[in-house]
């Protein structure tokens, strides 16, 4: 008897993972083409797109349709930089001293839908307190809606400089945190931080190679890590598989992380041509950011919302993002979509692409910057970032037409990820 059992229970299992979605589209963009593909049906089985037919298909018995045939149909975006566990607030400098991790962790549930339900099926998580790893488990094993992550868990840090968790602290607070902490100081530093990171669960490595515009810190773009510093951690992180970043906004800190190896630059505001032709040479991304400029440049107008040590170098980066983004694309400097998003709302990701197609970049090579890019950077070039058969069921849609009207991208009408669907 209880064999039967187990074996019904099997095939029951079975079943349910092989359960079809037929999805009537309208018109598929291939973001690789740019090419619209009129009236097909996407067989979706399981996680996985399974076929992709000519003409509105007859389902097979037992299996769902979905009418999306007055929609333009997508495959869901990647974006490389966002901060899952908070957003921006005048309360934010002091909530590391009134907010428990859990309490961190239940909000971070809620930017983690408003994300996915944009029609971001899969970010990367560029450094937070390690609640973003839990995160990132919850999330696969179905605990928790919301999108597929990467995660750099506590981004890396120089003491003092950027990301230092305890800048800004009294004296009796501030302590003297290390790599265990994601505080670098040294080239045997940098190999233990990026250790731990591993060790802690971590997907990427992220190093503030300069200062930032948010931290209770005096400078907002001068070098914080040598480049001996910089090599070990890429050199380590090669050995453990994992993609570097490197937060910059000053030129010389940039071209130190080039060199060093660091594989993707996020915002890049003083971005010189050297440094330009420097990414070209080494292969390095830049990861523009444009909305968190635009955002904190607004926010600093604002009294009160930041402290004035922030406030002064907000009014001076955030305005400077998009032309430097326009002058590397125009030079040929390899463009990976990010948005900051934390830095600004989440779920209002897709600002960014109307913000890259203004500086310049056409609206099919925002798309592609957003899918084929960056899900090869992320080593799943083969599985996300575009609509094929084999590839997993990662899919959104919208009313209009992205290549002629980009803001359509900012109303998803409908979310797939992994063959559930989060938004109808």
């Amino acid at each position: 008897m209880r064999s039967i059992l187990v074996t019904l229970c099997t095939v029951f299992i079975v079943a349910l993972n092989a359960q079809e979605t037929y999805l009537h589209c309208g018109t598929i963009l291939d973001v690789e083409t740019g090419k619209k593909l009129n009236q097909k049906t996407i067989i979706v089985t399981g996680k996985s797109i399974t076929a992709i037919q000519d003409g509105f298909v007859e389902a097979s018995e037992g299996a769902k349709v979905i009418d999306l045939k007055d929609k333009t149909i997508l495959p869901g975006f990647i974006d490389m930089h966002v901060h899952i566990e908070g957003q921006s607030s005048p309360t934010r400098y002091i909530e590391s001293f009134t907010l428990n991790e859990a309490d961190v962790a239940l909000r971070s549930t809620i930017y983690a839908e408003k994300t996915l339900v944009a029609g971001f099926t899969t970010v990367r998580d560029l450094g937070g307190s390690g609640v973003n790893i839990a995160l990132r488990n919850a999330i696969n094993k179905g605990y928790v809606k919301g999108p597929r992550i990467f995660t750099a868990g506590k981004s890396l840090a120089t003491t003092g400089g950027h990301a230092d968790p305890t800048n800004g602290h009294k004296k009796i607070w501030m302590g003297d945190p290390g790599p265990k902490q994601g505080v670098v100081n040294s080239p045997e530093d940098g190999k233990k931080a990026v250790r731990q990171r591993y060790k802690d669960g971590s997907d990427c490595i992220k190093i503030t190679a300069t200062g930032g515009v948010l931290s209770v810190a005096k400078s907002g773009r001068n070098p914080q890590f040598t480049i001996e510093e910089i090599k070990a951690i890429t050199d380590t992180a090669k050995d453990y598989g994992m993609l570097t970043a490197a937060h910059a906004h000053g030129d010389e800190g940039m071209q130190r992380a080039v060199k060093g190896g660091i594989k993707t630059i996020e915002h890049g505001t003083f971005m010189s041509e050297e440094t330009m032709d420097l990414m070209k040479q080494y292969d390095a991304y830049m990861v523009p950011t444009i909305s968190a400029g635009k955002k904190v440049a607004e926010n600093a107008k604002k009294p009160g919302y930041f402290p004035e040590v922030v406030a002064k170098k907000a009014r001076e980066i955030g305005p400077i993002i998009q032309d430097t983004f326009a002058k590397a694309y125009k030079r040929g400097v390899p463009i990976a979509f990010g948005t900051d998003a934390g830095v600004f709302p989440h779920g209002e990701n897709a600002d960014e692409f109307g913000y890259m197609v203004e500086a310049g970049m056409p609206a099919i090579e925002a798309l592609r910057s957003a899918t084929i890019t960056n899900s090869m950077l992320l080593g799943m070039g083969d599985t996300l970032g575009q609509l094929k058969k084999g590839y997993l069921a990662d899919i959104i849609a919208v009313t209009g037409d992205p290549l002629e009207s980009i803001s359509v991208l900012k109303d998803v009408n409908f979310v797939m990820k992994d063959g559930v669907i989060y938004k109808k």
